[in-house]
């Protein structure tokens, strides 16, 4: 029976009109219906931009587990088994997560991968089921394209030091099993966007010319770019010496909505880091109640924070506002400039509302 496969895997990928021919492991061949495995197509290997993202992927990796003493070579074979991802995440978060160190059965990689997985698709905002790019089966699998996916989203949440190559897009080869019958096609994977949606430059807008030119209230010093004049310019100018103003209107603003439930902020640096104030603001400016199980009420940990600022990112973007500048885990960080940034954008939408 597995030879019958390989054998129609082999005249499905090699058929008349297939436009390359694909070498692929015989194991791959070896489907259940409906079962679907994915590969690059071996040109795009060739990819110079491929080439790099790989290297620098696994060099980014290597400066980010040097403590641990963990070399990466090849990001197929040292990935596939949940080791290293489990590592890197904590590496990235500074927590622990609660997995078995080292396993070798393939039951225990994979409930290990599973653990690690979802702690991954939380901090980065993604639903427990997907549909996700990424998946035990596929990470385990050795799926390199699944594996690029995973380390791209998390280079980009965390804003590593490393420079993406921007557009890199391949080919890949998706063989499906359907009612016995292997069946091919082959799309164009897009593994990273431009410059910008890589995340590693953000426009810049007046809370960074306040943090450049009033570092002895800020104790801040940024870099000095110029920048197309917003909102933000119109509210400084009123008090340019004076952040406290700023974060007094902001505090007023916010405290005459949570006020109606009997909550109220003391601390803008502190008060929004577990995102529980920022859901139940948005359900205060927009008139309806948050479910209690769509956010944590009494997050414990960074990836319950983290889910609670995400969801509240939801719901700004539900309501019809852009998405935030500012990520999720810098709220949770207690970075008061993207705090203010976040706030500021309500305060401009909902600054009538009652």
């Amino acid at each position: 029976m597995v030879q019958e496969v390989q054998v129609e895997g082999k005249h499905a990928i090699d058929s008349p009109g297939s436009p390359m021919s694909v070498d692929v492991p015989p194991d791959d061949y070896n489907l259940d219906d409906n079962e679907e495995r994915s590969m690059i197509e071996p040109r795009s290997y060739e990819d110079p931009k491929l080439k790099d993202l790989i290297a620098i992927l696994i060099e980014w990796i290597n400066d980010v587990l040097a403590p641990d003493r963990i070399i990466v070579k090849h990001i197929e074979e040292d990935l596939y088994d949940g080791m290293v991802f489990h590592k890197l995440i904590e590496r990235l978060t500074n927590n622990t997560l609660d997995v078995q160190e080292v396993t070798q059965s393939e039951t225990g990689q994979r409930q290990k991968l599973r653990i690690v997985l979802n702690a991954a698709n939380h901090i980065l905002g993604l639903g427990r089921y997907g549909p996700h790019k990424w998946s035990v089966d596929s990470i385990h699998s050795k799926n390199i394209v699944a594996i690029l996916h995973l380390l791209v989203a998390l280079a980009r949440n965390f804003r590593a030091p490393i420079k993406m190559p921007e557009n890199c897009i391949i080919s890949v080869v998706i063989v499906q099993k359907r009612d016995g019958q292997l069946n091919h096609r082959i799309v164009n994977e897009e593994l990273t966007g431009t410059y910008d949606d890589l995340g590693l430059r953000f426009e810049r807008d007046a809370f960074d010319t306040l943090f450049d030119h009033a570092p002895d209230k800020l104790q801040v010093v940024k870099r000095g770019v110029r920048f197309e004049r917003d909102a933000f310019d119109t509210l400084f100018d009123h008090a340019p010496d004076k952040l406290q103003v700023v974060k007094r209107s902001l505090v007023t603003f916010v405290n005459k909505q949570l006020n109606k439930i009997n909550l109220e902020i003391q601390n803008m640096e502190t008060d929004f880091c577990d995102g529980v104030y920022l859901c139940l603001l948005m359900g205060l400016l927009e008139g309806y109640f948050v479910p209690l199980h769509h956010f944590f009420l009494t997050p414990q940990t960074f990836e319950d924070k983290l889910h609670n600022v995400s969801q509240s990112f939801e719901l700004m973007m539900d309501a019809g506002l852009a998405r935030p500048k500012a990520r999720p885990e810098d709220i949770v960080n207690s970075d008061l400039k993207s705090t203010l940034r976040v706030l500021y954008n309500l305060f401009t939408r909902y600054k009538n509302t009652n």
